[in-house]
């Protein structure tokens, strides 16, 4: 059963796992803003969700021609 199909689990699932998370993140993308290591007008939850996808979709679908870890700090150089 897809997590769309339960939203009882989908809405405990955002709040003890996923929001944490983001708001984490959110904190570490203001800290980079403010010594002008990226852009002030970077949104913090698109990373999140673009690094998520990227990683998901290298676990579900393993490179073959090099190892997880590389092949997802690539992926994430290219984007960003």
């Amino acid at each position: 059963m897809p997590i769309s199909s339960n939203s009882q689990f989908a809405q405990i699932y955002w709040t003890k796992y996923l929001q944490p998370r983001r708001e984490a993140f959110a904190k570490v993308i203001e800290r980079a803003k403010m010594r002008n290591e990226i852009q002030v007008d970077v949104d913090p939850g698109l990373i999140f969700d673009s690094m998520s996808g990227i990683m998901l979709y290298a676990l579900i679908f393993p490179p073959e021609t090099e190892s997880w870890t590389k092949y997802v700090r690539r992926a994430l150089h290219l984007l960003f």
